[in-house]
């Protein structure tokens, strides 16, 4: 019932982010690949969060140097400004889908009512060219370092911080619990909020990511004003 015969497919972040930031350990995706591969089950990595410089490199794949079979992506894409998302596909399930396809017709029908918006397109479009002629990657794997030194600087020696972790520019910060799980944290989020700086609360843990065009002076003043915060419980 549960053998590899019933597993069409694995699904996996790069980077685990809504859940927190959670970095795999060395060999976890390198692992997962060869046991796909000695299964046969096609391999997915979710990129909507990591995908488009998120970890430093384009996408999470490239930054672990693990290749899946395919990739979806959103977010990044139109830099949020524009529903829209996308797959990427291996050559092998790309050939399989047009292979069995018509001559001159779609190889793979699929969508709904506003697939393809043209809106959304014009914002991908541009994006993509903001990204290669600006050579976004390339800054944001740059400013990653400086970015998480300063985010393990800023709240190592606070005693309501109970972790930091991160990879690229994205980061976490877990908070210790006060008496019931996620109190603090909307607390936390509330507060930071009015302090000037918005960061996503998932229950206990904060998640810190800065815009890929941030200068260190945009790191310091959020990193600051989230400190400022925590320092006080």
């Amino acid at each position: 019932m549960y053998g590899p015969e019933s597993i069409a497919g694995c699904f996996v972040e790069p980077i685990a982010g809504s859940t927190g930031t959670l970095v795999p350990p060395k060999g976890y995706l390198e692992k997962i690949r060869a046991t796909c591969d000695k299964y046969g089950i096609v391999l997915v990595f979710d990129e909507v969060i990591t995908g488009f410089g998120r970890t430093g490199k384009a996408f999470g794949s490239i930054k672990y140097n693990v290749q899946p079979d395919m990739i979806t992506l959103a977010k990044g894409i139109t830099n949020g400004a524009q529903p829209m998302g996308a797959v990427g596909v291996s050559d092998k399930i790309y050939n399989a889908i047009v292979d069995n396809g018509p001559e001159h017709g779609v190889e793979f029908f699929h969508g709904y009512t506003y697939s393809g918006h043209p809106a959304c397109v014009a914002a991908s479009l541009a994006t993509l060219d903001i990204y290669e002629k600006e050579d976004i990657f390339a800054r944001g794997e740059k400013m990653s370092s400086y970015f998480l030194d300063a985010t393990f600087d800023a709240f190592s020696n606070i005693p309501v911080v109970t972790d930091i972790r991160g990879d690229g520019l994205m980061a976490a910060i877990d908070l210790a619990v006060d008496k019931t799980p996620g109190v603090r944290g909307y607390d936390a989020q509330k507060k930071t909020f009015a302090n000037g700086v918005h960061i996503k609360f998932t229950g206990d843990c904060g998640i810190i990511a800065p815009a890929l065009i941030a200068e260190e002076s945009h790191i310091d003043e959020m990193l600051s004003k989230i400190k400022e915060v925590l320092v006080k419980y």
